[in-house]
């Protein structure tokens, strides 16, 4: 029977990773699929995942219908056992609840995978109406590591170097470190989070620049009122 199975995790738990691998699976048994994908950071109608490995994918825009989609592939004589659906936190809802259609009415299985919350620790759309919806939610097993060691539960957007909880909610940024990039992601622990303590924070409130202050106690910027 299929299902419509949503794999949420933070950023860095290897969600596009384990997409690859699932198409990769069932391409090996002759299965044929439709990847789809949204705001991926190499770029438009490509999944990618921070290991390297990337594959072509239809490009999600807010006015794209996934039934309509799904029913002219049909329609043309072409198969479609199952879907997969990357960055699904930025679909719509009304794109979400096509999926569940799809998987009601033509009995293919769509695997989703995206982020649960943003950087202001909000659901984002796509989340939301997954977790209302689906028939599985699967947290990714692979944990994502704040700076301190313990399991990162919090995305975190920063700026030039300092960690904000406000703005616009989708900024397209990446989890890797550059000078000349002004927008960043982070992955933090909810401590971390909540004392809006970067690892760039942890190391300007370290006696030496080495060496990062474990000690909760110790932070740079102050809690958010």
């Amino acid at each position: 029977m299929a299902e419509l199975v949503f794999f949420s995790g933070t950023m860095d738990c290897g969600k596009s990773t384990l997409a690859l691998q699932m198409d990769h699976n069932h391409r090996a048994r002759a299965r044929v699929g439709l990847i789809f994908t949204k705001l991926d950071r190499m770029g438009e109608s490509v999944l990618s995942s921070r290991l390297g490995l990337s594959t072509e994918a239809h490009e999600v825009s807010d006015d794209l219908d996934f039934w309509d989609v799904v029913v002219e592939h049909l329609t043309h004589g072409q198969r479609a056992d199952y879907l997969i659906c990357d960055e699904s936190q930025f679909y719509t809802a009304a794109q979400i609840e096509q999926l569940a259609r799809v998987v009601d009415e033509l009995g293919i299985d769509v695997n989703c995978f995206g982020i649960t919350a943003d950087f202001r620790t909000e659901l984002f759309p796509g989340s939301k109406r997954l977790f209302e919806l689906a028939d599985r939610v699967q947290v990714l097993q692979v944990a994502a590591l704040c700076w301190c060691g313990a399991r990162a539960t919090h995305n975190a957007r920063i700026i030039d170097g300092v960690m904000v909880v406000e703005g616009e909610q989708v900024v397209v940024g990446d989890t890797a470190s550059a000078t000349d990039a002004s927008v960043e992601y982070e992955v933090l622990c909810r401590r971390h989070y909540m004392r809006r303590m970067s690892s760039h924070a942890a190391r300007m409130a370290s006696a030496t620049p080495d060496v990062l202050p474990f000690d909760l106690d110790v932070c740079a910027v102050p809690p958010r009122d």
